[in-house]
């Protein structure tokens, strides 16, 4: 069975989990995990873990992470009504002005990034971005209500979901990196029946786009021999360079240099070569920028892979990826699981 990418990310990405507060997303994904495991549980951070044993005395774990948190915004302070806020994460200052989002208060409340019009701008005005310390959202609120309904410490993200671009895409936020946990779900499917000679272990971890504290805590207790970091990479699009993006729709792409296991890595081309799976090659000179960096230091090391899906738009709220990498992407990291001892 093929996993339902549209219906599991517009689930998946509907929900906040910006990084340190992920609890709805973690939530969504225990359940898609639990008919797929033998085992769902969540770590002191809040990771979620699956966990599908082989039955074999002593066997080796390999560990397969995705991080489920995504980028977003913390409300710092109150100026008549309007929010102060510092960026979670790899914020991009130019997408804020004008775009909903919504505070995760108790209720969530709607609320818009102020933003002058450019009638009243001058042309200077009009061609330069506003550092984030400069800007506020407006929730419509006195600054009494504000304050009450709105404390300082408030995490917010922007108002959106998943949903189809044309035929091929799906866009929306926190693709960055739901659609790698999808994947993750993918394999499970795809491994359904199917004897294994490892233990799998399937993380949804938490605070990746801050420090990575979630896949370091987890990959220390879980011990793994093995992990392969599924995240996203830089995609095509008409104005970036060609030299520093992959193409959307040319297949999963994996990562080759010092953060990644020579073994792991051609291991990985050898079946996509094997199954006739596309594939991309991301050289990686230093730090993948995945949770792979930090987990193959973890305790006296773990041999690492990182296989990425190319995304265009990424840390903004349009966020666009290929269902046929997706697919792709499955394809290729069951055939390693059936083949890893």
């Amino acid at each position: 069975m093929i996993l339902d990418y549209e219906r599991i990310l517009a689930r998946l990405c509907a929900l906040p989990g910006p990084s340190g507060f992920e609890e709805q997303a973690v939530r969504a994904a225990a359940e898609l995990l639990r008919p797929l495991t033998d085992e769902v549980y969540t770590t002191r951070l809040g990771s979620v873990v699956g966990v599908r044993r082989c039955g074999r005395e002593n066997a080796s774990r390999l560990l397969l992470d995705a991080h489920l948190d995504e980028i977003g915004l913390i409300v710092t302070g109150h100026e008549e009504g309007f929010l102060r806020f510092a960026p979670l994460g790899g914020v991009d200052p130019r997408m804020l002005p004008d775009r909903e989002v919504v505070l995760l208060a108790g209720p969530p409340v709607c609320g818009v990034v102020a933003c002058l019009p450019p009638h009243v701008q001058t042309a200077g005005e009009m061609d330069k971005s506003l550092p984030i310390k400069e800007l506020v959202i407006d929730v419509g609120l006195s600054q009494e209500a504000a304050e009450q309904r709105i404390p300082i410490g408030t995490p917010a993200v922007y108002r959106g979901g998943c949903a189809p671009l044309g035929e091929e895409l799906l866009c929306g936020k926190a693709l960055d990196d739901r659609a790698g946990f999808a994947v993750l779900l993918d394999v499970l499917e795809r491994l359904r029946g199917k004897e294994l000679n490892v233990d799998l272990y399937v993380l949804g971890s938490t605070q990746e786009e801050t420090r990575s504290a979630g896949a370091v805590t987890a990959a220390y207790e879980i011990a793994p021999r093995m992990c392969v970091a599924v995240d996203v990479t830089h995609g095509d699009s008409p104005d970036a360079s060609k030299n520093e993006t992959f193409q959307l729709g040319g297949g999963p792409v994996i990562g080759v240099g010092p953060n990644c296991a020579a073994s792991m890595s051609g291991s990985l081309k050898a079946l996509a070569k094997q199954h006739e799976i596309p594939f991309q090659i991301e050289v990686m000179p230093g730090s993948s920028g995945t949770n792979a960096w930090p987990i193959q230091i973890s305790r006296e090391g773990v041999e690492t892979a990182v296989l990425s899906i190319p995304e265009r738009y990424m840390h903004t709220p349009v966020e666009a990826v290929n269902r046929q990498d997706l697919e792709n992407a499955a394809k290729l990291l069951a055939a390693f699981v059936e083949t890893s001892r």
